[in-house]
């Protein structure tokens, strides 16, 4: 690779919960990738809009709220209009295993539960990267 990973991490919506973003771009940044962390409060728009000017390779939404049904097919919808199919839509937090499954169907990448070793996620971006783009 010419150039390294680009990695967006987002927290979407009203989960005030961002330690656990915080922690996954520190250990995504050490794994050598650039990362670009939203903050709070984030609207599907505002992600896939800094998505799109940070050229990233990949977007990591963090969620703890429950809303991963709704905040995952509406990025999904959006990243598949604005023609961002070689972009890995990632993430982790509170999501149960049949809505992991559901999610995965609809064209979402692994999805980690809290506890998963941050070397496990940095391996699977960098695979999945690897595979799928071309830089």
């Amino acid at each position: 690779m010419k150039r390294p990973i680009r990695v967006l991490v987002a927290k979407l919506g009203l989960d005030g919960h961002d330690r656990g973003a915080k922690v996954i771009a520190t250990a995504l940044r050490d794994a050598g990738m650039e990362v670009i962390y939203t903050g709070l409060r984030q609207t599907t728009e505002m992600v896939v809009s800094a998505a799109m000017q940070e050229d990233v390779d990949a977007i990591g939404v963090s969620i703890l709220s429950g809303a991963h049904m709704t905040v995952f097919p509406k990025l999904i919808e959006m990243m598949k209009e604005k023609k961002m199919n070689d972009v890995l839509l990632t993430g982790g937090g509170i999501i149960p295993e049949d809505d992991i499954e559901k999610l995965q169907a609809m064209g979402v990448g692994k999805l980690f539960p809290p506890g998963t070793a941050t070397s496990e996620i940095a391996g699977y971006i960098k695979e999945w990267v690897a595979a799928n783009r071309n830089f």
